[in-house]
């Protein structure tokens, strides 16, 4: 008996020391993954790639453990980029161009895309049969930050569409990005520019109905990428290379992968949104194509950007693309 007893002692030791050991070696795996802060400029489906890549532990695989944090508005992920703040930071790439032109002496360098067009959607307060551009004329529209990439890419389609947006449409830029739908919603604008979920959302509860996509009007311009301050490119060549590794998996899974099992990947970043509701945005978002096979963050891309901003008289000239681009080997 008492050597039964001695056996299952000696039993439960040697699993003890097991599992101890199995533990040990996972957090001591795990605590040698390096911390990344990354600030995203808006919460929204329209970055489902990037949500993917952290759901499925991609970034993860390659040593990295993401720190996500929000901050509304390109010029609030710069400042957290240029005070060190943020490591890295998801924005449009019109950022990385004022801080160069700002003279900033440790400025921004893009290296790698995530969307490849506007990710907006017009919302009317109004039901509106075969909306067309010109139904904004001598109408409001809640346009977002002067400047910034939506409201300079809706300013764009207007005037491919011959409608000049400084005269036959009121765009109002007074409101902060995060304050748009409420802003609408509050009776202010014919018109608004919502990223999903919010638009659906907005037109689920009754306050406006999607009647247009910017992303489908302004064509191919590298909208949303990653950038970060030039030295810590420099100091953390292995950390920007597997991070591009991560979004690039995540951008395969979504492309090879249907929309319902996309949506129960980031289900987890949009608690307040339904499967359904994901499913939908993603459709639409698929639909006018706004996300690239790649993230190769091309010359002739950054130069349309750049047309955009020059027709905008945000920009005198063209920044050189090798300037303010960083190229991951």
């Amino acid at each position: 008996m008492k050597k039964k007893i001695f056996g299952y002692l000696i039993f439960i030791c040697l699993l003890f020391l097991a599992v101890s050991s199995v533990l040990f070696n996972f957090n001591k795996e795990k605590s040698t993954n390096k911390k990344v802060i990354l600030a995203e400029v808006a919460h929204t489906i329209f970055y489902a790639p990037m949500y993917v890549a952290i759901e499925k532990d991609y970034f993860k695989d390659y040593g990295i453990d993401i720190d996500l944090i929000l901050t509304n508005g390109a010029d609030k992920v710069t400042a957290s980029l240029l005070s060190g703040d943020a490591d890295i930071g998801l924005c449009g790439s019109e950022a990385t161009i004022y801080v160069y032109n700002s003279h900033e002496k440790d400025y921004l360098k893009t290296f790698s895309q995530l969307t490849q067009k506007d990710g907006t959607f017009i919302v009317s307060r109004k039901k509106i049969k075969d909306f067309k551009l010109s139904d904004l004329v001598g109408k409001t529209i809640i346009g977002g930050r002067a400047a910034g990439m939506p409201e300079m890419t809706l300013e764009y389609a207007l005037k491919q569409n011959n409608i000049n947006p400084r005269k036959d449409v009121n765009i109002d830029t007074s409101i902060a990005f995060a304050a748009m739908s409420g802003a609408f919603i509050g009776g202010q604008g014919d018109f608004v520019t919502l990223f999903e979920p919010t638009a659906s959302q907005v037109e689920k509860q009754g306050y406006g109905y999607i009647v247009e996509s910017v992303g489908k009007l302004g064509g191919i311009v590298p909208y949303t990428s990653f950038s970060a301050r030039n030295s810590y490119i420099k100091g953390n060549k292995e950390i920007i290379k597997n991070f591009d590794l991560a979004i690039r998996k995540g951008l395969q899974y979504l492309h090879n992968h249907s929309n319902e099992d996309v949506a129960r990947v980031i289900k987890k970043q949009f608690s307040n949104t339904s499967l359904k509701e994901l499913e939908n945005a993603i459709a639409k978002y698929r639909e006018i194509d706004v996300w690239p096979k790649s993230t190769n963050f091309s010359k002739e891309s950054f130069n349309h950007l750049q047309d955009i901003m020059i027709d905008y008289k945000e920009l005198n000239k063209k920044v050189d693309y090798d300037k303010l681009t960083y190229k991951i080997k």
